[in-house]
């Protein structure tokens, strides 16, 4: 049985870095662009087809996580997606699927959220024989997954993980399995947008609390 193809990819940022005003995406975040060209040149005529047809579309989506640390803002322009467009374009990416992109959003459950309020994915159906593509690192994937179906109500086959590799530093003030463990387990009973978000704020009060009675440097989540 031949797989499922994603025509429709969502690419999470993975930070940009202000090199005294010149702005460009960590590692990273560029690994994540560069996977979503290899999947989509690796399956160019599916594609293709899905593109004559207006089906195929591609979502960058991050605005400035740094904010949350107290970060200013980049100029206009400067955000995560917008520098993911930038190199997609370079890489003619363009050629393959409709090119969106969602610059608000300062975490992953925003950048669900997001994209879903701003229509981004509006017109689709998601099922297990047309899946949305989900492109980040592996680590980064089952999180992404719990909010994927908090937020858009889709689970299982009708998600498909397309996983980026290199540009990753280790990183000691950010734990995958604890921020996977709170996804999972700190937004239960609570699945409209807003209440969402509060949950949020609040967990995230809550862990920078715990942060500074734990010894060691504090850990992103």
């Amino acid at each position: 049985m031949t797989s499922p193809v994603a025509t429709v990819l969502l690419v999470f940022g993975r930070g940009v870095v202000d090199a005294g005003g010149r702005f460009t995406l960590t590692p990273a975040a560029d690994a994540r662009v560069r996977a979503a060209v290899r999947y989509a040149d690796a399956h160019r005529e599916t594609f293709a087809a899905a593109h004559a047809r207006g089906e195929a579309r591609i979502v960058f989506t991050g605005g400035w996580p740094e904010a949350r640390d107290g970060a200013a803002q980049p100029p206009a322009g400067c955000r995560e997606a917008d520098l993911m467009l930038r190199a997609a374009l370079a890489e003619n990416l363009d050629r393959y699927a409709d090119l969106r992109v969602e610059t608000g959003s300062r975490s992953t459950l925003e950048n669900l959220l997001h994209t879903a309020r701003d229509g981004l994915l509006d017109g689709y159906a998601f099922t297990p024989h047309r899946p949305l593509g989900l492109v980040s690192h592996a680590d980064h994937l089952p999180r992404i997954r719990i909010f994927a179906g908090r937020v858009l109500g889709l689970r299982g086959a009708a998600l498909l993980d397309v996983p980026a590799t290199g540009g990753e530093v280790p990183d000691g003030r950010r734990s995958e399995p604890v921020a996977r463990v709170v996804a999972r387990l700190g937004y239960l009973g609570v699945r409209d947008p807003a209440g969402l978000l509060r949950r949020e704020r609040r967990l995230v009060g809550w862990l920078r609390r715990a942060e500074h009675l734990a010894p060691g440097p504090p850990r992103r989540v």
